[in-house]
């Protein structure tokens, strides 16, 4: 039933500090529990240790796969360490890299021609590699190992299986490791520790306030985290991010390129002549993060000298928050790929600011060097610029895309020629059955371009279907746009294109995987119709083997399409063992169709892999469940998806509920409903809006949307357009009508915009306020997702302890 209560505006001004008040007089009962971390059953701890799956790098020449393996959840040991937050950046200090930064533990080298493994010697026995990178010529992979104390560069040489350390100077790897080849294979391009700079020391005793000053000038921003406070912080900044630019040759020398500075970008030309270099600048911000300051864009020389100043771009702190807002001027600049040194980029035309009227919105140029000429304008763009990937200089690919419409066009350009450019195709992004896909490129010359062959390319898509997902490969003919179908994934198993090996011969590395089978690595020959496996992976969690996994379609009550996952526990017997208790876990998406929100995602052949971020790994426990159960908010024409976004929510769960109860599996009076971020947001309104779920579990949502006053979501109204639009959607602020039970599971140190810890932490404090039943739990030094494997354990057993209190009877 639909629960309608309408809330004055008044209370988005005293609802948080009225309820603070209330936390004050709360009875001693209800101060927090003091609990040590807790584990749940074995066969739940099972589904958490149990390896990830290997990721995998196809050589340039296509001869050898590199296969890397990744270990389980770290310590909370590991978690705990030493973070700075810095102009929304989380850094290690000690090492000068990502703060809890995932890393490869196992790598070795497949020959592809047969599938046998190249030994490596000379690999640290405790690898821990934060990023590999294949040389244009493929002898050579280029490997950032971290330390507790740094990060080392390390040269495999893939002809001989032999593995070096490189260098002992520090790599900066606050961005992510940089390798950038050179496309001669002659060496690389990386940032390193800068020298002799003196770390600030903070200290408590402040030489004067912060203070920040509004000049009438408009400066909206998103909740974002992690930003830059004070100047300590700004001299933190400096310290870290300041790095030095090197080359590293693969016979072992290495020189300096360029002065120390605090550089975000760098990247070769294809002739190996020039260096595109981005580097940040002051003045820097409070109030936005490291990606809207100030930034000049320059080419240098191989020595390091600047040649040519592209663009001094300067603070972008007063971008409107619309979704297609751009800085103005020269922006996404990069090297056209298949030309020896040619610049492109995109300029607005309309201020960068969508609600600005006009029939072109960017312009795409190019330059060549010397850089002298004046710029040669590519295309004219209804939409904003979204990618450039060529073939030669007459045949230029450059996609456009619009948030609002959901629209993509793709053209093909010659540039050298006056003709107009020739329109691909033009579609909606949200319609996943009738995507094209992306195009396969080729390596040439240590170049990566845009493979196509007598006017035709090869594109490869998901295949979403009514029956599931299913990857294709089609060529396409770019002047008639016919295509034709080469290949498409068949059942039992789900294949997906990972790499075009060899074009002329049409062989591909793919990844396939069945319901039982985890997904491996093949080599598939279109040509000949063959198969052959490079690897064999173990299942890694056997004991997880009878679940059994549905896809399932059904209605919500105004016709709309909806689909989800139903997992059974093994031997489940409805006839038998009659309907079960199920959890609902659910994210909601915004659509500007109902078609294209109706249209079905995932593959029932893909591998059953129980989730223990996700609700799956509940049926060990006795619970039907439906994961990724489609949930959504849809704005056709002129109306905005959130306008009747409780309306939807509601019919939504409704739907879910009876799909289960439909097939026998669900008991109606049993039944909870989850979800992470959005999901979370949306469990707590559901319970407020509805009466349909008997408890709800929500973890690290944002409740108040006060609190993002500048748009949340996919929402670009502010509280000030639309103020009972950010009422009505905000959980808090209804508080007083959730009924039900509510988990509520947080990270103590979450940096995602907009869920703040407080968020959890107030809507807890008004659920209690108002006599409801509630249990909120903060995990110390998580983030938005949760990594350690204590947090992890603990969060299940959280989540399955609450729901066998609440959705199963005693027997």
């Amino acid at each position: 039933m639909l629960k309608t209560l309408k809330v004055s505006s008044l209370a988005l001004v005293i609802g948080a500090g009225a309820l603070l008040s209330v936390s004050t007089v709360a009875p001693s009962h209800a101060n927090p529990v003091k609990l040590t971390y807790q584990e749940p059953a074995q066969a739940i701890i099972d589904i958490v240790d149990a390896a990830p799956s290997p990721g995998g790098s196809l050589s340039p020449d296509g001869d050898i796969l590199m296969v890397t393996g990744y270990p389980a959840l770290p310590t909370i040991e590991d978690v705990a360490a030493e973070q700075l937050k810095l102009a929304g950046r989380r850094i290690n200090p000690a090492n000068y890299t990502v703060s809890q930064a995932r890393y490869i533990s196992e790598l070795k080298l497949l020959n592809v021609a047969d599938g046998s493994e190249l030994e490596i010697k000379g690999l640290p026995s405790d690898l821990k590699i934060l990023g590999a990178s294949w040389s244009p010529n493929g002898d050579y992979i280029a490997a950032a190992q971290q330390t507790t104390d740094s990060v080392e560069l390390w040269l495999i040489d893939a002809t001989n299986g032999k593995a070096t350390s490189w260098s002992s100077t520090p790599l900066n790897a606050v961005w992510g490791p940089r390798l950038e080849w050179r496309h001669d294979s002659s060496g690389l391009y990386s940032y390193t520790v800068a020298e002799g700079l003196t770390k600030p020391q903070a200290s408590n005793v402040p030489t004067g306030p912060v203070v920040t000053e509004s000049a009438g000038r408009n400066a909206p921003a998103r909740t974002y985290q992690d930003l830059l406070q004070n100047k300590t912080d700004e001299a933190l900044f400096d310290y870290y991010f300041t790095s030095q630019i090197r080359f590293f040759n693969v016979n072992g020398e290495e020189q300096k390129v360029g002065p120390q500075a605090l550089y975000n970008g760098v990247s070769v030309s294809p002739s190996d002549d020039y260096l595109l270099v981005s580097e940040i600048k002051r003045p820097y911000s409070y109030a936005v993060p490291y990606y809207r300051f100030p930034e000049t864009t320059m080419v240098w020389n191989p020595a390091g000298e600047n040649i040519y100043t592209v663009v001094e771009q300067g603070l972008a702190d007063n971008l409107p928050i619309a979704f297609d807002a751009v800085v103005q001027g020269r922006r996404s600049v990069q090297w056209r790929n298949d030309a020896d040194a040619t610049l492109v980029w995109a300029e607005a035309t309309d201020q960068g600011d969508p609600a600005v009227e006009a029939e072109i919105r960017d312009q795409v140029f190019q330059q060549a060097a010397p850089f002298d000429a004046e710029p040669q304008k590519l295309i004219d763009l209804s939409k904003r610029l979204g990618r450039v990937l060529a073939a030669d200089e007459e045949t230029i690919l450059i996609w456009e895309r619009w948030w609002a419409d959901r629209d993509e066009k793709l053209w093909l350009v010659d540039a050298t020629s006056d003709a107009e450019p020739k329109l691909v195709w033009d579609r909606s992004w949200e319609d996943r059955y009738n995507d094209p896909g992306q195009p396969f490129t080729v390596q040439v010359d240590g170049r990566r371009l845009l493979h196509v062959q007598d006017g035709n390319m090869l594109l490869s898509g998901t295949g979403a279907s009514a029956e599931g997902d299913r990857p294709f490969v089609d060529r396409f003919n770019l002047a008639s746009g016919e295509k034709e179908r080469l290949w498409r994934s068949e059942a039992p198993y789900f294949e997906r294109p990972l790499d075009l090996i060899d074009a002329k011969e049409l062989t591909f590395l793919t990844q396939r995987e069945g319901v039982d089978d985890p997904a491996d690595f093949f080599v598939r020959d279109l040509d000949d119709a063959e198969l052959t496996a490079l690897t064999e992976t173990a299942h890694p969690m056997p004991h997880t083997k009878g679940i059994t996994r549905e896809m399932i379609t059904y209605e919500r009550e105004d016709g709309l399409a909806m689909s989800a996952e139903l997992y059974l526990p093994a031997g489940y017997n409805k006839e038998t063992d009659g309907p079960l208790p199920t959890m609902v876990w659910a994210y909601p998406r915004e659509y500007k169709s109902s078609s294209a929100a109706a249209q079905v995602s995932g593959s029932p052949y893909e591998f059953v892999r129980i989730s223990y971020w996700g609700p799956q790994y509940l049926a060990t426990q006795g619970y039907a469940v439906l994961a990724n159960a489609t949930m959504p908010i849809v704005g056709e024409g002129e109306n905005r998806p959130n306008d009747t976004f409780i309306e939807q929510l509601v019919m939504n769960g409704r739907a879910a509920i009876k799909a289960g109860v439909d097939r026998g599996v669900t008991d109606p009076d049993r039944v909870a409903l989850g979800g992470h971020s959005y999901g979370a947001f949306m469990t707590a309104n559901m319970l407020a809006h509805s009466d349909l779920f008997t408890t709800g579990i929500a973890r690290s949502g944002a409740y108040n949307r006060s609190l993002t006053p500048f748009g949340f979501q996919r929402e670009e109204r502010t509280v000030w357009d639309d103020t009972d639009l950010y009422i009505g959607m905000s959980p808090f602020f209804h508080a007083h009508k959730i009924n039900e039970p509510l988990l509520m599971i947080h990270g103590s140190n979450d940096n995602n915009s907009g869920t703040f810890p407080m968020q959890s932490e107030r809507l807890y404090q008004a659920v209690k306020g108002l006599g409801g039943t509630a249990r909120l739990v903060m995990l110390p030094h998580e983030s938005h997702g949760y990594r350690a494997r204590k947090s992890v354990l603990h969060m299940l057993w959280e989540q399955t302890r609450w729901l066998d209190m609440y959705l199963k009877t005693e027997e």
